[in-house]
C-alpha cells in the first residue's frame, strides 16, 4: 500500500483554522485510525504517511503564523528528516535564517514551537543559522547525524539548498572521524545492554541488534559515500542485493514492534517491557495475549536482532578495511591450504573455501587450533552465511562433519573460541536439527535472563573456563574436578543437551535425555559414555534443587540424593554442570550462599558415597564432633576457657551444632557468654561469618510465641528477603534462631545505618516496645504482569513430630511475613523455613509443628491450605 493511498484511507486533514481542542481531536482521530490500519498495512506506508501527516501541520502552521514572507527555512532532521515517523516519535525541527530575527519572527516561532507543545507532540527544535549549524556539527557528532538526514518542509528553500551543499562538501567529520565516532557510540550504547541482545525487556531502539544499529550502518554510508539512499551499499559493493533485503525485513519487522509499542503504551516507549509484551503481541498478529504469544514474538524478535548484529559487524569491518585502511597485510600467514591469518583475524584464501559442508566444520577446528584467533575476516563471513543458506540438510548427516565436530568438542579450545563462533553465526543451528528449534525460544518468566540458545551457550562458556587459567581461580573446585576428567567433552555434551528440549511440550529433561542417546548413537560414542551424558541431561536439575529446597543437613536427604547419583563419577559432573547453569540461567542468580549450600552437599555427598555401609546416624555424630572441636579451638585461641564452653554447649541440642559451621558457632557461643541476665536480651549479632556473600542474622532470646513471624515482618519493612531460616530451641527456654536475609536486589546487608537501624527496630519489637510492622510495600512493576497460582502441598517429612509444605506463589514484598503470621494465627510453630525464588515464582518450603510439638493432623492441613491460600491470594497487588 503506497503512502498516497494510505493518506487516502485515512481521510483526516488538519482543520482550518486550528484550534487547539480542534487540533488535538485531529491528533488522536489519526492515531485511532493508524491502530486500525496497523493491522493490515504495510508498516513503511504507515510511517511515511505519519510524517506527510505532520507535514502538512508545519506548512499549515507556517501559513498561519505568517512565517511565509520571511527568511526563514523549516526543516526536518533526525528521523523526522527520514520522513519516518512512529506515533511517539520525536518531531525534530531546524528553523535557519540568514539574517539576524527580529522579535515579531521570534515571537512566532516561540509561539509556533509552544503550539506543537500544546498539541502534545514531542518536540525538539533549534534556531541557527547556517554557520552555526556546521559549530554545532562540529562540536558534537550527534548534530552532524542529524544535518546528514535534513528535509525541507517549507519557506527559503535557497537557502535550505544551502545548508545541504554545506553538508555534503563540507561537513566538519571526515569520513575516517567520523566513522569512528559513530562506531564508538555504538559500543558505548552496547555496552549500556551489557553487549548482549538477550534482554528481558530489550530496548527495540538501542539494544544490540536493535534499530540505531541498522541506522548507524546507513549514516556511515551517507557520510562516506555522500548519499541518501542505502541501495548505494549494494552498487559500491558493500553489500549484496540479498543481504540488503534480509537487512529491510529486519527493519520492517522492527519497526512493526515499535510503532505496535508506542500504540500499547500510549507515547514514547521504545522499551518492550513485560507490561507491553502481551498486547504488542496482540496487535502483531501472534493471538490472545498470553504467555505463547508472547513467546513466539520474542522468538522472532531475537532471531531478527541476532540476524541486524551479524550484518552490522560484518558491514562495520568491510567499511573499517575501507575508510581506516586497517587490514594489515604484512602479517599475513597461511594456515593451511584454505585459510590465512592477517593479524589475529581468519580469512578465506579463495571464494570457493565453503564449497563441501565439511569444509564448514574444519574451519571452526582451525580456530579452535588457533587461539590466537579473535576474528573472523567480514568477507569470510560472508562466505561462511552464503554457504550456510545453502546447506539442504543438517551438518550432522554428513559422517564427515560427525567426526570433525567431535575433534572440536575433545579439543582444549574448543569450546573457546571456536564454539562462540560456531554460536554467533548459527552453525550450531545448522549442525543440531534441535538446537535450531531453541534458536530465540524466550520464556516468559522472571528467571531465565536469556533465551534457551543463548543460555545453553553460556553455560558451556562457563564450563570451558574451569580450565581457563584467567577464570579457573573463580571456582576452584570446579577446575579441579574438570582438569582429572578423562573425557570433558561429555561435560561439554551434557551442557549442549540439558535444555535442547525445551518448548517441545513434555519434561524438557527426558527428551533431552533421548535426543543425548540419538546423539551417543550418531556420533559413535560408547555405551557408558553415552549413558553419563544422558543421565547428566535428565537429572540437570537435581543437584540444585536438593541444595536449595531440601534440608542437606539432614543425613537421610544426602542419602537419597547419593543413591541417585551413585557415583563419585556422575557426582563430578554434576556438580560442575550445576554451578555453570545457575551462573548462565541469570547475573543476579548466583552468589556465595548458593555456591556454599552446593559445595557443603557435593562435600557431604562424596564423603557418603566414599563409604562402604554409611550410617545416617554415625556420620551425623562425625559432624556434629567435628563441629564442636573446630569450634572449641576457635574459643579457646580467643581466650575463653572450656569448662564456660562446655557448660554454655551443654544447654544446646545436637541439631544445632548439625546445622551451623564451626566459625558460626564460636561466633555465637562468645555473645552468648557475654549475657549475663535476661535483661540483656534479645541478642541480635548481623554478619557473615561463614562467608557466604550473604547476611546472617542470629537471635538469641526468651522462649517467643510468633518470634519468626515478627522477625519476617521487620525484615519485610527494611527491605530485606529471607533465603534460609532455622528455628532451634535451647534446653532451658530460650531460642536461637538464624536466618540468611538479602537485601532486595541480592546484595548482602553491609551499610552501617542500615544495619543499626535494623538491630534496633529488632530489639524494640521483640521487647514489645513497638509494635510488629505491619504494612505492604507495593508489588514491583515486573510482577505485575505475571499470575502465578497458589499452591499449598504437604511433603512427606521422615520426623514424626513435624510437618512440611511446599508453597508455590507469586514472589512478592512481604511473602514470608504473611505465611508466618497465617500460622501464629493458627497457633503453629515454624521449626525450619527455605526460601526459593525462581523469577516471579516463590517456591518455598516450611516445617512446622503445633504447640504440643507434634506433627498436623488432616483437618490442620487443610486449615493450613485454606488459610495460607486466602491470605496471599486476597493482597496480591495489581497496581
Amino acid at each position: 500500500m503506497s503512502a498516497a493511498k494510505v493518506a487516502t484511507a485515512a481521510g483526516i486533514s488538519w482543520p482550518e483554522p486550528l484550534t487547539l481542542t480542534a487540533g488535538r481531536e485531529c491528533a488522536e482521530h489519526y492515531q485511532d485510525w493508524s491502530a486500525n490500519a496497523f493491522v493490515t498495512a504495510d508498516i513503511e506506508s504507515l510511517l511515511t504517511d505519519r510524517s506527510a501527516f505532520v507535514d502538512q501541520l508545519m506548512q499549515q502552521l507556517w501559513q498561519a503564523f505568517e512565517l511565509d514572507g520571511s527568511d526563514l527555512a523549516l526543516l526536518a532532521v533526525g528521523g523526522y528528516g527520514r520522513g519516518t515517523l512512529h506515533p511517539g516519535s520525536d518531531i525534530d525541527l531546524l528553523f535557519l535564517h540568514q539574517t539576524p530575527l527580529n522579535s515579531g519572527t521570534s515571537e512566532a516561532i516561540t509561539q509556533f514551537i509552544q503550539l506543537l507543545w500544546d498539541l502534545r507532540f514531542d518536540v525538539g527544535h533549534s534556531v541557527r543559522t547556517i554557520a552555526e549549524c556546521m559549530d554545532e556539527a562540529a562540536a558534537d557528532v550527534s548534530v552532524a547525524t542529524s544535518l546528514l538526514e535534513n528535509r525541507v518542509l517549507c519557506g527559503n528553500t535557497e537557502l535550505a539548498q544551502q545548508l545541504r551543499q554545506r553538508v555534503h562538501h563540507d561537513l566538519p567529520w571526515s569520513s575516517r572521524a567520523f566513522y569512528q565516532a559513530k562506531l564508538a557510540e555504538q559500543q558505548e550504547r552496547h555496552q549500556h545492554y551489557h553487549g548482549t541482545s538477550y534482554n528481558l525487556e530489550p530496548n527495540v531502539k538501542s539494544s544490540p541488534g536493535g534499530l540505531r544499529d541498522i541506522q548507524t550502518i546507513g549514516w556511515i554510508a551517507k557520510r562516506h559515500f555522500h548519499t541518501q539512499n542505502d541501495r548505494s551499499l549494494v552498487q559500491f559493493g558493500y553489500i549484496s542485493a540479498s543481504e540488503l533485503l534480509e537487512l529491510r525485513e529486519y527493519q520492517e519487522f522492527l519497526w512493526r514492534i515499535r510503532f505496535a509499542l508506542h500504540l500499547e503504551a500510549g507515547k514514547k516507549e521504545d522499551r518492550l517491557l513485560f507490561d507491553y509484551q502481551p498486547g504488542v503481541a496482540a496487535r502483531m498478529g501472534y493471538g490472545e495475549p498470553g504467555k505463547r504469544a508472547v513467546e513466539a514474538m520474542m522468538k522472532d524478535y531475537f532471531n531478527a536482532v541476532v540476524g541486524v548484529s551479524e550484518l552490522n559487524a560484518m558491514l562495520l569491518q568491510f567499511f573499517e578495511q575501507a575508510i581506516l585502511g586497517r587490514e594489515d597485510r604484512t602479517s599475513c600467514e597461511n594456515l593451511n591450504q584454505h585459510f590465512q591469518l592477517i593479524g589475529r583475524t581468519i580469512a578465506a584464501r579463495y571464494e570457493g573455501v565453503f564449497e563441501q559442508p565439511h569444509q564448514i566444520l574444519e574451519f571452526f577446528l582451525i580456530i579452535a587450533q588457533h587461539p590466537e584467533i579473535t576474528h573472523i575476516q567480514a568477507h569470510t563471513i560472508r562466505l561462511l552465511r552464503n554457504a550456510r543458506r545453502q546447506l539442504e540438510q543438517p551438518l550432522s548427516d554428513h559422517p564427515v562433519c560427525r567426526a570433525l565436530f567431535m575433534q572440536i568438542l575433545r579439543h582444549p579450545n574448543g569450546c573457546g573460541s571456536a564454539f562462540t563462533f560456531m554460536h554467533k553465526h548459527k552453525i550450531l543451528a545448522h549442525y543440531l536439527p534441535q538446537w535450531q528449534q531453541i534458536v530465540g525460544q524466550m520464556q516468559f518468566d522472571l528467571f531465565h535472563a536469556y533465551t534457551v540458545d543463548e543460555h545453553t551457550f553460556r553455560l558451556v562458556r562457563n564450563l570451558y573456563r574451569y580450565q581457563d587459567p584467567e577464570f579457573n581461580q573463580d571456582f576452584p573446585l570446579c577446575a579441579e574436578l574438570v582438569s582429572n576428567m578423562a573425557k570433558p567433552e561429555l561435560l561439554y555434551l551434557g551442557g549442549i543437551f540439558h535444555d535442547i528440549a525445551k518448548g517441545r511440550g513434555g519434561d524438557h529433561s527426558e527428551l533431552g535425555e533421548q535426543d543425548a542417546r540419538n546423539f551417543g548413537f550418531l556420533h559413535g560414542l560408547d555405551e557408558d559414555d553415552t549413558d553419563l551424558v544422558a543421565w547428566l541431561v535428565r537429572q540437570h536439575l537435581l543437584m540444585s534443587v536438593t541444595a536449595q529446597k531440601r534440608d542437606i543437613h539432614d543425613p537421610e536427604v544426602v542419602r537419597e540424593f547419593a543413591a541417585v547419583v551413585n557415583t563419585q563419577q556422575r557426582l563430578d559432573y554434576l556438580y560442575c554442570l550445576t554451578v555453570a547453569d545457575i551462573r548462565a540461567t541469570n547475573s543476579s542468580l548466583w552468589n556465595n550462599w548458593k555456591a556454599t549450600l552446593l559445595e557443603n552437599l557435593y562435600q557431604i555427598t562424596s564423603q557418603f558415597l566414599q563409604q562402604s555401609k554409611p550410617s545416617p546416624a554415625r556420620e551425623m555424630r562425625q559432624r556434629i564432633h567435628e563441629h564442636q572441636s573446630h569450634a572449641m579451638g576457635l574459643l579457646l585461641s580467643a581466650g575463653y576457657q572450656v569448662r564456660e564452653v562446655q557448660e554454655l554447649w551443654g544447654r544446646f541440642t545436637a541439631d544445632y551444632f548439625l546445622r551451623h559451621q564451626p566459625e558460626q558457632i564460636a561466633w555465637h557461643s562468645q555473645h552468648i557468654l557475654g549475657v549475663r541476665d535476661d535483661e540483656q536480651l534479645p541478642l541480635i549479632l548481623l554478619g557473615d561469618e561463614n562467608n557466604q556473600g550473604t547476611t546472617e542474622l542470629f537471635i538469641y532470646h526468651l522462649e517467643h510465641e510468633y518470634l519468626f513471624a515478627a522477625v519476617a515482618a521487620v525484615l519485610d519493612s527494611q527491605g530485606l528477603s529471607i533465603h534460609d531460616a532455622q528455628i532451634l530451641a535451647t534446653r532451658d527456654g530460650y531460642v536461637m534462631d538464624t536466618f540468611v536475609v538479602l537485601l532486595d536486589n541480592g546484595d548482602p546487608l553491609t551499610n552501617a545505618r542500615h544495619i543499626e537501624s535494623l538491630k534496633q527496630q529488632l530489639h524494640d519489637v521483640l521487647r514489645q516496645r513497638e509494635r510488629v510492622p505491619g504494612g505492604q510495600r507495593r508489588l514491583p512493576r515486573r510482577l505485575r504482569n505475571f499470575n502465578v497460582p497458589t499452591r499449598v502441598e504437604f511433603v512427606a517429612e521422615r520426623h514424626h513430630r513435624r510437618s512440611a509444605f511446599e508453597l508455590t506463589a507469586l514472589d512478592r514484598p512481604g511473602l514470608v511475613a504473611r505465611v508466618a503470621k497465617v500460622l501464629q494465627e493458627l497457633d503453629l510453630n515454624i521449626l525450619t523455613a527455605k526460601i526459593t525464588t525462581v523469577g516471579e515464582q516463590a517456591e518455598d518450603l516450611f516445617i512446622v509443628a503445633t504447640r504440643r510439638n507434634e506433627a498436623l493432623d488432616e483437618q490442620q492441613r487443610q486449615q493450613v491450605k485454606q488459610r495460607i491460600i486466602e491470605a496471599l491470594d486476597s493482597t496480591q497487588e495489581t497496581t
